[in-house]
């Protein structure tokens, strides 16, 4: 019982200090303002509040063996301290959540599975999406993916980023396609613990298109 109470105590000791480094790296980032309801984290509450909405999903869409809680209820690791984390609010609730994860000495998630040294050769500033989520879900181009999908453009382009590399599933290969400058660097019939077959794509955002420019950057023209 000892040993169980000591080791919740160092986990709580390590989330702390884990969320102090995420909102420090948060807060050191440039990044767009402007848009309603798009926000980077920069407070510990928010910070909770994403760790949450990860593990809830996650749970319903049966993917913990791939991304499991640390703690019960929580759903983050030691890449959250060297990413960019967007999320969505309306009305005062966070409605969705990804994270843009700036390459390290420790490299990038999906180095686990695939090697990305050979980008790196050409000395790329390379970033992962990653832990994309959104509590209501649905088919096609919802607002919360809009939001979201604009947050880690502009988080590139005022970064320094060169490219950004994603894991998605095959079929949705062709609504990113749209966009411009998205490369599939490998397609896997399995990633990790699951079974589909996903596609490792690259995407440099000097190549956009004008749809993903129409869609994403230009403001709605008021009636």
């Amino acid at each position: 019982m000892l040993l169980v109470l000591r080791f919740k105590r160092i986990l709580k000791k390590n989330l702390f200090e884990l969320i102090s480094r995420v909102i420090s790296f948060n807060r050191s980032l440039k990044f767009d303002q402007s848009t309603p309801n798009l926000h980077l984290v920069t407070t510990p509450k928010e910070l909770i509040e994403i760790f949450v909405l990860r593990s809830r999903i996650y749970t319903k869409l049966n993917y913990n063996s791939e991304f499991p809680d640390i703690i019960e209820g929580l759903n983050f690791d030691t890449f959250d301290e060297n990413a960019a984390i967007l999320y969505t609010k309306k009305e005062g609730v966070i409605t969705g959540t990804c994270r843009l994860i700036f390459d390290s000495d420790k490299k990038l998630p999906i180095d686990k599975n695939y090697s990305l040294d050979y980008l790196r050769t050409t000395k790329k500033r390379l970033a992962e999406v990653s832990r994309l989520v959104i509590e209501h879900q649905s088919s096609g181009l919802n607002l919360e993916f809009k939001l979201l999908t604009k947050g880690v453009y502009f988080v590139i382009k005022q970064n320094g980023l060169d490219a950004s590399i994603s894991v998605i599933k095959d079929d949705h290969f062709k609504l990113y396609n749209r966009f411009g400058g998205f490369y599939i660097e490998e397609r896997l019939h399995t990633y990790g613990h699951l079974d589909n077959t996903f596609v490792i794509t690259s995407w440099n955002i000097l190549k956009i298109s004008n749809f993903f420019k129409k869609l994403f950057l230009e403001e709605p023209k008021s009636a």
